[in-house]
């Protein structure tokens, strides 16, 4: 009897072993996997099984492998295509600068500043376009493990950062700080440039002498922040849109500033990356909006 039962357990516990070690590769792999996928971490694989395990773990080195070089290559290609599309617009820029230096008749000279004007307009589409491309990989490399963040330390770097868009059309910041700290799943950095590109949406769309509410905050198990504007609005049917990246919804701001068409875009990829959520609301045309970042703590 007792030697029954000892089999047994011998028995079970050859079978956990054997079971450990046919699930040891696969959850090597998941894990690495996840790395790749959530953080474009490049693992190691241990690739010294010998059997099917073995050939599995090379097969997802390769494979991750394969996917950061395509990735890298395309992005030199983009950047290089970029480049010489830059030199490309250059050269009718110029001739349009070297014929309106000649002086010549109000008409050639309207033709070559309108010249000038789509080189310009070519150039700011191409540098955005660069933009998202680095900000995306910037977010997609983002560490996701949860940082306390002291926002009496980052209020000073929002407010040199936006402080003369602010000036330029007498807009007043107000800023209620109502939670000194708080763990969030972002980079410190990535935060800042969020919170620094809704501010800097709100006054583009924003009236001369109105203000700008800025509230930070926690509710039940929630952190928030929310910036709220008294500007130009938008309807509920474009919210979608809205955060669509080269949106149709692009539009001038009340001084005609320029939109990129990406910076609302990025700030929510930034956002949902690192496991938090940005939504906006609005009232309709001319009623303001609001923006709203909510991270679960």
């Amino acid at each position: 009897m007792v030697f029954s039962l000892s089999m047994t357990l011998l028995a079970t516990l050859v079978t956990l072993l054997v079971l450990n070690r046919l699930i040891k590769p696969i959850e090597i792999a998941s894990k690495a996997l996840d790395d790749y996928r959530n953080h474009r971490k490049l693992s190691l694989l241990p690739t010294d099984y010998e059997d099917e395990a073995g050939l599995l773990l090379c097969n997802i080195q390769e494979s991750i492998f394969e996917a950061e070089s395509f990735i890298n290559e395309k992005q030199d290609l983009i950047y290089m295509l970029s480049h010489d599309l830059k030199n490309f617009a250059g050269n009718p820029q110029g001739l349009a600068k070297l014929i309106i230096s000649e002086h010549p008749s109000e008409s050639v000279t309207s033709l070559a500043e309108l010249i000038c004007e789509s080189t310009n307009l070519q150039f700011r589409y191409i540098e955005n376009f660069i933009k998202l491309l680095n900000e995306q990989d910037r977010v997609i490399k983002s560490l996701q493990e949860a940082k306390t963040i002291l926002f009496p330390n980052i209020l000073p770097f929002i407010n040199e950062q936006v402080e003369q868009r602010l000036l330029d059309k007498n807009i007043k910041l107000s800023l209620n700080l109502e939670l000194v700290e708080t763990k969030l799943r972002i980079d410190e950095g990535l935060l800042i440039q969020v919170i620094v590109n809704l501010i800097s949406n709100a006054v583009k769309f924003s009236y001369f002498d109105s203000e700008i509410k800025v509230r930070i905050y926690s509710e039940k198990s929630t952190f928030i922040i929310t910036v709220i504007d008294k500007g130009i609005g938008f309807n509920k049917d474009q919210i979608e849109e809205l955060f669509k990246k080269f949106t149709k919804m692009s539009r001038l701001g009340t001084a005609n500033e320029s939109s990129t068409g990406i910076g609302l875009y990025l700030c929510k990829k930034i956002i949902e990356r690192n496991k938090g959520r940005l939504s906006a609301i609005s009232e309709g045309k001319n009623k303001g909006a609001e923006f709203r970042i909510e991270f679960d703590i």
